[in-house]
């Protein structure tokens, strides 16, 4: 049992501490997963918050046949869907989010550094969803294929090839840019 399952089990067991742990413990990484799906740092945060709303309320039952993050992570990518529907029903205009540079007290390197890391966002918010979700979710969550699989309903043999494609696909941006990366 990982820490994810045994603090929902303490709060299904009627401890609120629990949830407050799960809380603690998955927040940031959920939300920075569902900003990949809506392209909206603010959206991704009521996602996030509706997601533990409903383990509050419904409480669903976690069946242990895949780590508790990513149960929790599917949650997460299915509130952001049904979101995202109700929501296009009412506007079909998307949201540009905008890029915090670093200040100019920062040196030059720094300065490259940030420069680099928002043209690699830019570059990744041109990529097909799916190819975003499944770079974030095995690059920046450090999800095994088998549970991104899961968690984006796909089997691991189209999660490995999503994964190469969303390479691909990330380096011919990346290049038009002008960047080349020595390993993606």
């Amino acid at each position: 049992m990982d820490n994810g399952e045994i603090n929902y089990r303490r709060f299904l067991d009627g401890d609120d501490e629990g949830m407050v742990e799960l809380i603690r413990i998955y927040k940031d990484g959920l939300m920075l997963y569902l900003n990949g799906i809506t392209g909206n740092i603010f959206l991704a945060e009521e996602i996030m918050e509706d997601t533990f709303f409903r383990l509050v309320t419904k409480k669903p039952k976690f069946s242990g046949r895949s780590s508790f993050k990513t149960w929790l992570y599917a949650i997460g990518r299915n509130t952001a869907i049904d979101s995202l529907r109700k929501r296009s029903r009412f506007s079909e205009k998307s949201i540009d989010e905008y890029n915090d540079l670093a200040g100019e007290e920062s040196i030059e390197q720094e300065y490259l550094i940030q420069e680099q890391k928002i043209l690699l966002h830019k570059a990744l918010r041109k990529l097909n969803p799916d190819y975003r979700q499944v770079l974030y979710l095995v690059f920046f969550e450090n999800f095994s294929n088998s549970e991104t699989a899961k968690i984006m309903h796909k089997s691991k043999r189209q999660v490995e090839n999503l994964l190469y494609r969303a390479k691909q696909s990330l380096k011919s941006e990346l290049e038009k840019e002008g960047f080349k990366y020595e390993v993606i």
